[in-house]
Order: C-alpha cells, then structure tokens, then sequence
C-alpha cells in the first residue's frame, strides 16, 4: 500500500487538502483523518499508519500531547510523528522535538515539503522547515532552562563537525560536499552521532548539538 499516513487537524478543509497533495504522489496512502487530538490517538492505534501528520491546536488533546504519547521513547507502539502546524512559536517548535516528533512545518510550506517530511520520517530522517529552524536556535541558545547531558561516548572531532552540520540544516549531501566526502561517509558518522547522544533520529542530533555548543 506504499506510506501509511494519518492526518490530524481539526480543519475538514486542511485535512483534504493534504490528503489530496499526499495520494497524488502514487507512493503515499492516507489511511485514517482526525478532527481532534483523542480521535487522532485512537485512529493511529487502529490503523497503526507509518507516520501521522499532527496538528498543533486540537480539542480534546493537543498536538503536543499526541506527539509525546505516540513518537517519544516511552510510547508503547512508537508511530513517526511529523508536526504540521501554522504557528511557529517557541513554546511549540522545542517541546514537538523533545517529544520525539520527526519534524517540524510550517502549514504554508507547501505540497513538496509535505512530500519530503512524509519520507524523511519513514526513512529515519527529518526535515524542519526552514523558519522553524531558526526559531529552535533561538530557543536552544537562550537561557538554559536545563543541564544537558554529556554524550553516552564522547564524539570524534570529525562527528563533532558533522553533528554542527546537521544542526544548521544541512543534508548528507550538503555535509559531503562541504567536506570532500561521499554522502555514504557522512551516513555513517551521523549514524555514530545518533547513538553516542543517545537520540532517536536527526532532530535529537539538531537539538543536541545546539545545547552543546557544537553548530557554532
């Protein structure tokens, strides 16, 4: 059936509109719509979709609620979660993350990084849009609101130059081309990053580095 997908929004019309930009694609199947956040956790339990697309403001259950009790690691049934909202603010965009969300848009966007957020998630990969990412440096290299933890195994300095990379938005091929190397290396070394810091995917490895100092 290619990508399962669940899309949570308490807007009818938005909810069409991404299952029409979604199926156009061939690849991509919407298997269930929610107009709130407790119909959002039952329909992805029924259904178990490769990824939900959640909104942030939804009755009943917030989208930042859904996120934590289906992406973050204490889920029992983990679901790929990607967060498509209209507000950009601070006290969203860093919570959806630490939540566990696979990324972060921007309703406005539009259809082609909607696609990509869709397959990026299934791919273990995450993509943020671009405005959000500057609202996460805001937020991460404020006021710390809490110690960061020391990586699990401290980082190579190549890993550490790589996990900077991820953090200001770069994709493999971006760090492989900045670095003179081929993208299967990076792969590689973001693959290492991920495990020393102990996150789930890309994203963890964003909002790490920043913590730590390493995307400056």
């Amino acid at each position: 059936m290619g990508i399962r997908v669940v899309i949570a929004d308490d807007q009818v019309a938005v909810r069409r509109g991404m299952r029409r930009m979604l199926e156009a694609q061939g690849d991509i199947v919407v298997v269930g719509e929610a107009g709130d956040g407790r119909s959002a956790l039952r329909t992805v339990r029924e259904t178990r979709p490769d990824v939900a697309l959640v909104d942030i403001r939804m009755p009943y259950v917030d989208g930042l609620e859904v996120t934590r009790q289906l992406a973050s690691p204490e889920a029992e049934l983990p679901v790929k979660v990607v967060v498509v909202t209209t507000f950009d603010l601070d006290e969203y965009v860093y919570p959806a993350l630490r939540h566990g969300a696979s990324g972060f848009l921007l309703k406005r966007s539009g259809p082609a990084l909607l696609v990509e957020a869709v397959r990026a998630a299934v791919a273990g990969d995450s993509l943020i849009s671009p405005e959000v990412t500057v609202r996460l440096l805001r937020h991460v290299t404020g006021p710390p609101a809490r110690t960061v933890a020391a990586p699990r195994e401290a980082l190579t300095p190549r890993e550490t130059e790589i996990a900077g990379k991820v953090a200001q938005g770069l994709t493999n091929a971006d760090i492989a081309t900045e670095l003179f190397v081929s993208p299967g290396t990076v792969k590689t070394h973001v693959a290492a990053v991920q495990r020393k810091l102990g996150v789930r995917n890309r994203v963890g490895i964003a909002v790490t580095a920043w913590e730590l100092g390493y995307a400056g």
